[in-house]
């Protein structure tokens, strides 16, 4: 496969600037390292052990009608998995 050479980045850069302007390519990159540190920030409370686990002494409740709409929406999730893909 080949590299990336030099021209390629140039043109690849000069079209990313004609589609979206020198004004927003600031706001852009910003707007992209904010959200890399958002998701390596989830990725890593995610990781630890207890972070989806709720303390053992805590008492987990709720109510028949929550019940049955986590049931329902489980259910068509499950006929979704299992329909064929159309052909």
């Amino acid at each position: 496969m080949p590299s990336i050479g030099p021209l390629e980045l140039i043109l690849f850069l000069a079209v990313v600037l004609l589609l979206f302007g020198s004004t927003k390519l600031p706001k852009l990159a910003k707007s992209l390292g904010e959200a890399s540190k958002e998701f390596k920030k989830g990725v890593a409370e995610s990781d630890s052990p207890t972070a989806s686990r709720p303390a053992a002494d805590e008492k987990v409740t709720m109510t028949k009608a929550e019940l049955d709409a986590m049931l329902a929406a489980e259910r068509e999730a499950q006929a979704r998995r299992d329909v064929p893909p159309a052909v």
